[in-house]
Formats: structure tokens, sequence, C-alpha cells
């Protein structure tokens, strides 16, 4: 299982008193620190994920619950996935997409399933383009989560299931597409596996 390198700084510390506690003799006080630099790893890990084999289908972004489905009045539909602190915190690409724009606000730290959590909340929205419409998928921190790494950048392209960041410790991603070009699968309560479990699927052409 790969690790992230982007948690080497908070694995590294309790690993590293837990490496001198047991050098000094004390092993029992060396379990806290080990256990909590392994739950970092397990929190940074990044398996590999095989897309679906149709190409109709979107894949969700992130692990998680997905905690609202609507249309909105602007033409799009909104699908939000809520990830645990126990969940792969990397995101992924719900289709082949090409990198329109890239933006980070600033903002709160509220609890990342309330609703005033995607307009309050930090975030990054990443607008791509496809071949049936602007695709958007918002990162947004959490009570807990603090830092979003995003790896997408204008005219950069991925592959459906190519990661484009992460969130650390907790949070929610925002799915939005063209609403008459979709066919949601997915309801509240159900849970996802970014890259893998199809949220959506184009709609057939006429």
């Amino acid at each position: 299982m790969y690790i992230r390198e982007e948690g080497l700084p908070f694995a590294a510390p309790p690993a590293l008193v837990a490496v001198v506690l047991g050098a000094m003799g004390h092993p029992l006080w060396a379990v806290l620190p080990a256990v909590a630099a392994l739950a970092v790893c397990a929190f940074f890990r990044d398996p590999e994920r095989v897309a679906p084999s149709a190409a109709d289908l979107l894949v969700s972004p992130a692990d998680g619950k997905i905690i609202q489905t609507r249309a909105l009045g602007d033409g799009r539909m909104l699908i939000s996935v809520f990830m645990n602190v126990h969940n792969v915190h990397v995101n992924r690409a719900p289709c082949a997409v090409s990198t329109v724009s890239v933006a980070h606000s600033p903002g709160k730290f509220m609890a990342a399933w309330s609703e005033k959590a995607s307009l309050d909340n930090e975030q990054v929205r990443m607008v791509f383009r496809t071949p049936r419409g602007a695709v958007e998928v918002v990162q947004i921190a959490g009570l807990v989560a603090r830092r979003i790494v995003c790896w997408a950048r204008f005219g950069r392209t991925f592959l459906r299931g190519e990661r484009i960041g992460l969130i650390r410790f907790g949070s929610r991603v925002d799915l939005y597409l063209p609403q008459t070009e979709v066919e949601v699968l997915v309801r509240p309560g159900e849970k996802t596996r970014a890259g893998v479990t199809p949220v959506a699927r184009w709609r057939a052409l006429p």
C-alpha cells in the first residue's frame, strides 16, 4: 500500500518518539506514539483503483458517503460526498477532463456535512472541460481538515479515476455536473469509493 509523501511530516514525529522511547528501554511508552504514526500512515494511504469498464460512467471523486444529490437552478446537478477520517482522502477525476481553472477560497472550518460548508468553508474549486459540458469538483475543508492539496493546473488533462488532489483529516467533495447531460445513479446514504463507484452516467446522444 503506497503512502502519500504529504503524510510524512505528520507521521515522522510520533514515529521518531516511539523509536527513541524504545531505544531508551521504555517499550510500553513507545506504543502510543507508534500507534499514532501508524494511524497517520493509514490516513494517507493511496491504493490503486480500477475504474469501471463502461465509458459512459462518471465515478465518485471521493471515498465516503453521499450526503445529497439535487438539481440546482442554474442547470447543474450537485452530488456531495462526505469523507470521515477513516476514508482514503485522495480525490480523483470523475471522467476524462481538461482543466480550465483552479481557484482557492479561504474561509471557515465548519463541519463539512452542513449545508453552509459548501459556501463558507475554505475550498478549492476545479473547473474542467469535457465534450459534454463543464464539470466542477470542489474540495471543501472540514472541522478537522485544515489543508487542501490540489494537483490540477490550467490545461492539465486527467483520465477518469486519475488522482487530482487530497484533503487532510476529514472533509467533503462536491461534484457539479451538467444536469441535462447526466443521469444520477446514487442516493443519499450510499457509500462510495473514489475512482470506482459510478455516481452518474452520460445520457445517450440523440
